[in-house]
């Protein structure tokens, strides 16, 4: 009887003490350390911010008090001006939607053949598999300008110069080796007995990589598709070299049209910028999500 009276006394006491993790918290104590720390990345936050600030602050300014002095930190005047002329005096529109076309097209197809690549190299053993994992890796670390004149010469003989499927095309390519690589690890973060599983059931090997293992794969197919796009949205070399007439060229090469020898035209160049930017921010903000679970999917493997 004493035995089962202190056995309830026991539990009873372990019911009613509270446990460290729930006991309500004191205040903070302030370190010299988290201070610091704290400025220091408010500090970075605003040296960040300040130049996308200054931009759009620029792009609402009247084109006669861009260059005003002393310098105004919010307009005093607010002005689409800017914005309305980049449409009326230019081929701005064209410029987006050959942009859209291009980073869309590209990003998309470089990603569906890197799911396919980076499948067959996490899956299989093969002869020269480290040596291509290499060279995927050393393509990222080559600068553009080396190869730009066998490029232009072998798309000059294609007849793809000035042409957007010419420029999708290098798109893809370069796209390719990196989308790869990243894909490759989010396989092998993939157990394989849910294909196995999929291909007893009757599913072809490619039946079991898109009807199984693609959709556990989204979140990093959808990261490695956003930066395939904001890679080919960004890129500038290739497009102001390979692209010659305003039909064809993409944003990029429009920006750097607002520059002449002996003026910038600041308040144009601004409201591009705005423009420009605003796709990329809004593909982040509402895939935020997919490319957090997509970068972190692959980075163990279990």
């Amino acid at each position: 009887m004493s035995a089962l009276t202190a056995e309830a006394a026991t539990s009873t006491r372990a019911m009613t003490v509270p446990s460290p993790a729930s006991a309500p918290r004191g205040p903070r104590k302030v370190t010299v350390g988290g201070v610091v720390r704290v400025v220091g990345l408010a500090l970075w936050l605003i040296i960040t911010l300040f130049p996308l600030y200054w931009i759009a602050l620029t792009s609402f300014k009247a084109p006669g008090t861009v260059n005003t002095y002393p310098i105004e930190y919010w307009p005093s005047q607010p002005s689409l001006e800017n914005y309305v002329s980049l449409f009326e005096k230019s081929s701005f529109g064209v410029f987006l939607g050959n942009s859209a076309l291009v980073a869309l097209t590209a990003g998309a197809v470089a990603t569906l053949i890197a799911l396919l690549s980076a499948y067959v190299i996490a899956r299989f053993e093969f002869r020269g598999k480290g040596p291509v994992l290499i060279a995927f890796l050393l393509t990222q670390m080559i600068p553009a300008f080396i190869a730009l004149g066998p490029l232009y010469s072998m798309m000059s003989d294609l007849g793809l110069v000035d042409t957007k499927p010419g420029l999708i095309l290098v798109y893809i390519a370069i796209c390719i080796p990196f989308s790869t690589v990243m894909l490759r690890g989010f396989f092998e973060n993939v157990p394989d007995a849910l294909e196995e599983a999929a291909m007893i059931d009757g599913c072809s090997r490619l039946g079991a990589l898109f009807r199984v293992l693609v959709p556990v794969m989204t979140p990093g197919i959808i990261a490695a598709f956003i930066f395939n796009f904001v890679n080919c949205w960004n890129e500038l070399f290739l497009s102001v070299v390979l692209m010659n007439t305003d039909a064809n060229r993409t944003v990029p090469s429009a920006l750097n049209g607002f520059i002449s020898t002996f003026n910038i035209d600041w308040g144009s160049m601004s409201a591009a910028a705005v423009l420009t930017i605003l796709p990329t921010m809004l593909m982040f903000a509402l895939a935020s999500r997919w490319i957090v679970q997509g970068l972190t999917a692959g980075a163990v493997k279990e």
